[in-house]
């Protein structure tokens, strides 16, 4: 049974405990390579398209669409043709699921905390051999933009996503709001953990703090990915940046996170509760408009970064979705020497929409 392959219901962060099989996109004997999209799953949280981690036959569809099954549940079974249907009878029947890592209690990945000048913020750790990678959220975000891609970019090297000041469950009045509170909380976190050098891979305004970080101290970066970077460019979409910060309710807030994706259903209702919870948090009303406004006045953005990281020598790659409806894609050729890379059908969380192809890009630049 060595040659038999099996598909699973994915994990999808810390919390996910069961997901719907809503459709599947190929059929029994079809041919599957590495990215094809397999199936859509749906859970409280979110609903995306299934990538296909590894390349075979699909000998057999276990998986029913429209029903729940629970984490790392058989869900498929890719084998060569010279495997019998009677061998791929005898592993469906055996298998039997791992346990979803934090089942166990202490066992599995978590959220941590450190305590540094700035407050406390929280995290999530992935360990691991080799120079670690720290995942840099953007503005409103929090580690949970990482929801696809901090497992799978852990399969190459320990992985840290953090919450910045001012977002997720990070301290709230940390003051002033601004890039230079960013960066210095990077790197106290960098020395919290006792990490003389690290990869950087920031998202949005994230991409701006990464790569002031490594502007700022490239002898302890080794490389920084982009992703749809605030900070190579003056240009803005200022109706979202508005529309998030002033959003009260479901009403205001559904229509301006309509911009963050080129597949709009995955603004899901679920997304929206957990980001109106989020700002009616003390502090982040005060904190979001102090930040937008100093990051993001008059419409334009106000840092740069290109020529400073350009000029620091740390290997620098650009992941950008061409359907960016927040930050203009063309931006992505204003970092000289940098590589870069224009996903399509994707929009500016090209992260969740082509987890995939971003986490391949990623692996194979910090490898």
């Amino acid at each position: 049974m060595a040659e038999i392959t099996p598909i699973l219901m994915p994990k999808w962060g810390l919390s996910m405990r069961e997901g719907k099989l809503a459709v599947w996109h190929v059929a029994e004997g079809a041919t599957i390579a590495p990215g094809d999209e397999i199936m859509d799953v749906e859970t409280d949280k979110i609903a995306n398209a299934v990538e296909a981690a590894d390349g075979g036959l699909l000998r057999r569809r276990v998986g029913v669409e429209g029903e729940t099954y629970p984490v790392r549940a058989l869900l498929a079974v890719m084998a060569p043709e010279s495997v019998s249907d009677a061998e791929i009878d005898a592993y469906v029947a055996a298998y039997e699921a791992p346990a979803a890592a934090g089942d166990e209690g202490e066992e599995g990945p978590s959220y941590e905390f450190a305590d540094l000048p700035a407050g406390r913020i929280r995290y999530a750790a992935r360990p691991g051999d080799g120079t670690p990678l720290i995942l840099i959220h953007g503005f409103g975000g929090d580690l949970d933009n990482w929801l696809f891609n901090i497992d799978a970019l852990a399969e190459g090297g320990p992985v840290y996503a953090l919450d910045l000041p001012g977002h997720g469950q990070s301290v709230k009045s940390a003051r002033p709001a601004g890039l230079d509170l960013m960066v210095d909380t990077v790197i106290a976190f960098m020395d919290h953990l006792k990490l003389d050098k690290a990869h950087l891979a920031g998202h949005s305004m994230g991409g701006l703090v990464a790569g002031t970080v490594a502007a700022r101290n490239p002898a302890r970066i080794a490389s920084v990915t982009l992703i749809c970077p605030a900070g190579l460019g003056a240009e803005i979409n200022s109706g979202y940046i508005d529309g998030f910060v002033k959003a009260t309710g479901r009403k205001d807030l559904k229509p301006a996170l309509m911009h963050l994706f080129k597949d709009q259903s995955l603004v899901s209702r679920s997304m929206v509760d957990d980001l109106l919870k989020y700002k009616r948090l003390d502090g982040v009303q005060d904190f979001l408009t102090e930040l937008a406004g100093n990051l993001f006045a008059n419409g334009a953005q106000a840092r740069q970064v290109a020529e400073a990281l350009a000029a620091s020598g740390v290997p620098a790659q650009v992941i950008w979705g061409e359907a960016d409806a927040i930050i203009p894609a063309a931006h992505a050729g204003n970092l000289k020497g940098a590589a870069t890379h224009l996903i399509p059908d994707a929009g500016h969380m090209v992260q969740m929409e082509k987890s995939a192809e971003v986490n391949r890009l990623v692996r194979d630049f910090v490898a």
